[in-house]
């Protein structure tokens, strides 16, 4: 990350911009600026989050059909005292250059987000303090010696903790400033923090575990082992340049077009999705993006019980977004977007290449031999990849939107990185294995634990008068219409409201849930529509009367479905650190709006239950978690009848037989 120029708020160019644009260097400057004129702002005062306050979308598409004005250009600020933990949720205007409404956060149903700051002053906390001190001494240990990790501490209700806003930490040895601490973990040891009151509440010392030995650092050559022989070069060319077209953060591909933008709490943004379809760009997704995430770990220890992390709405996941690096992250002709936001000090900084995008082969389109005209027809697929990066603490995490030419849209989560890692206690003696972790190296635990992804999907299927219908394949029992037992049939089920929009994924029943316009239909007279196609796998595990199950009531289902409100962001409300749940979701569903020929956003959680294996340590090879948005009757007939043949250029198998390469070969990943 580097620090931007500063440009003058005069400079400022907001009459040009975009509505939907991510907020500018100049932007941030200028939002700086009226912030420290606010009668409570202080020298203790940081900013915990800036983001571009998008209008209503009743105002933006006014505006794009020129019946509106164009919609004022506002921000998002989330301020905190760190001296005194005053919170403050402000909108300001740069069109005006002022400050529109200012509320003070009283944290009774969230905090703001935890700072990198205090995460410093933590660790310089326990560094003094005596019952730290004392608790690592019998294992050997002096401050010095470990690495303390500051954590979201959740909300269990614990009288000492009332109205303070909380960290929970864990330790780890580390044995040299190349050493890889998740290795070592120094077990049965917590302390909880006083971050605003620069208190250590408590110190628990409940097992004194031995520290894992043996090294976790996949980086060191006698930890890899002898380079794998044999791997040639693979290379992604396109002679004539990439397919897309880019004009700011407005992407042309093929029949797609759409906004790429990037918030540092959501990350990578999708906006105004349309596929051009007879001339006409139709409308599909008016913005997308992963709302929240949470990484609840299933051990109940004393040390570990509390493990449940909202990677988005407690730690602000993209401000740590990777640089990402050719021939690295991404191959062939790449297109980066740099990633800009505000610091704690509201300066704003750039993250180079914070966005990728390129094209990918994606094997076979369609195909087809006919046994009767003898002909033989093949196309290629191809997608459209944007991604981008984040490492929270020891997990690495990729998000991947993928556009398709036959107008499928994916979402994929790639998972790598580093256990979160424990001792691990043994056996029982009755040979049972510890129910709560697995062991992936001698001595080392990894706590069972779930990755759940929650992606709001604001869609607009031809326009926003749409329905969903919950969709199930129904088998049918021998009957005098069914004689020999072979028919199936599906059944249709509309969601009719909020309260009822809460539901499950079901592999038995192939369950998928279909978008479906009210006022459109095909040539066959059938609702054009989309269909969200889930990946089958747990909700959240814990149990419902459990704290995290209320604080992330949206893993809870699969799928919840709200009609569109500006004010409805995030799964788990504004503020989740410390909160004691209600927020978000349940909030979201308690009016029971309707849901037919409505606006609606689909909230849908999709990702892994993790039990760790051996193979996961040091370092875990990528794991995947997606869903996908397909079109069902969308369209008049298949709309990629006029993709062009390849052009083969040599390179086949010879009638020799000799080996060779397809020329239209670009890879697949």
């Amino acid at each position: 990350m580097t620090v931007s120029n500063p440009i003058s708020t005069s400079q400022l160019a907001v009459a040009g911009l975009h509505p939907l644009a991510s907020l500018t260097s100049a932007e941030y400057d200028a939002i700086r600026g009226i912030v420290e004129q606010v009668p409570e702002f202080a020298e203790s005062s940081r900013f915990a989050y800036v983001g571009l306050e998008e209008p209503a979308k009743s105002d933006y598409l006014a505006w794009t059909t020129g019946d509106g004005p164009k919609p004022d250009r506002q921000a998002r600020v989330w301020l905190l005292n760190v001296s005194t933990g005053l919170s403050l949720d402000l909108v300001v205007s740069l069109s005006s250059n002022s400050v529109i409404t200012s509320v003070e956060i009283d944290g009774s149903t969230g905090r703001l987000p935890i700072l990198d700051s205090e995460m410093g002053k933590v660790m310089a906390l326990l560094a003094e303090d005596e019952a730290w001190k004392n608790a690592l001494a019998p294992r050997g240990l002096v401050p010095a010696d470990v690495v303390v990790i500051a954590l979201p501490a959740g909300n269990f209700g614990f009288e000492d903790e009332a109205g303070k806003r909380v960290v929970r930490c864990l330790a780890f040895k580390q044995n040299h400033p190349k050493d890889h601490p998740w290795a070592h973990p120094v077990d049965g040891l917590s302390a909880y923090v006083d971050v605003v009151g620069s208190a250590v509440i408590k110190v628990l010392d409940v097992h004194e575990f031995e520290v894992p030995v043996e090294s976790g650092n996949y980086d060191d050559p006698q930890v890899q082992g002898p380079p794998l022989q044999g791997l040639k070069p693979i290379t992604i060319t396109q002679p004539e340049g990439a397919s897309f077209a880019v004009d700011g953060e407005h992407v042309t591909w093929a029949n797609w077009k759409l906004r790429i933008g990037f918030d540092v709490r959501e990350g990578l943004l999708l906006h105004q999705v349309t596929f051009t379809d007879q001339g006409v760009d139709r409308p599909i997704m008016y913005r997308g993006s992963i709302s929240e995430m949470v990484v609840p770990y299933g051990d109940p220890s004393p040390s570990r019980f509390w493990q449940n992390y909202f990677d988005a709405g407690e730690i602000i996941y993209g401000r740590l977004t990777n640089s990402l690096a050719l021939g690295c992250d991404c191959v062939g002709e790449i297109k980066y977007f740099d990633g800009v936001f505000a610091d704690e000090t509201g300066v704003p900084r750039v993250i180079p290449n914070a966005i990728c995008m390129h094209e990918e082969d994606y094997g076979t389109l369609w195909k087809h031999t006919d046994p009767f005209t003898g002909a033989q027809e093949v196309r290629r697929s191809r997608r459209l990849v944007i991604s981008f990066f984040t490492n929270v603490g020891n997990y690495d995490y990729g998000f991947f939107w993928y556009l398709y030419l036959d107008g499928t849209i994916e979402c994929e989560a790639k998972l790598t990185g580093i256990l979160f890692t424990s001792a691990y206690p043994g056996d029982g003696e009755d040979g049972e294995k510890y129910p709560f972790a697995s062991e992936v190296a001698p001595g080392l635990g990894a706590p069972y634990h779930q990755h759940l992804f929650n992606a709001r999907l604001d869609l607009n299927i031809d326009g926003s008068a749409n329905v969903v219908n919950e969709i199930d394949a129904v088998r049918l029992p021998i009957s005098s219409t069914n004689p020999y037992g072979n028919g199936f049939t599906k059944s249709v089920t509309p969601i009719v409201s909020e309260k009822v929009s809460g539901r499950e994924s079901d592999g038995s029943r192939g369950r998928v849930w279909q978008i479906a316009s009210t006022e459109t239909s095909n040539r066959l007279g059938l609702p054009r529509s989309y269909v969200l196609h889930p990946m089958d796998g747990p909700t959240l595990m814990a149990d419902s009367a459990s704290s995290v199950s209320e604080r992330a009531a949206f893993a809870t289902k699969h799928l919840f479905v709200t009609q569109y409100d500006r004010d409805e962001r995030y799964a788990s409300g504004d503020f989740v650190t410390n909160s004691p749940g209600g927020q978000g979701i349940p909030a979201f569903i308690d009016g029971d709006a309707p849901l037919i020929g409505e606006d609606v956003v689909l909230w849908h959680t999709f990702g892994l239950t993790h039990f760790p294996r051996a193979e996961d340590w040091p370092i875990m090879p990528v794991d995947y978690a997606k869903f996908s948005l397909r079109p069902y009757n969308f369209f008049d007939k298949n709309p990629t009848l006029n993709v062009p043949a390849s052009a083969t250029k040599g390179h086949c198998d010879g009638d020799d037989g000799s080996n060779g390469h397809s020329g239209c070969e670009t890879g697949r990943s």
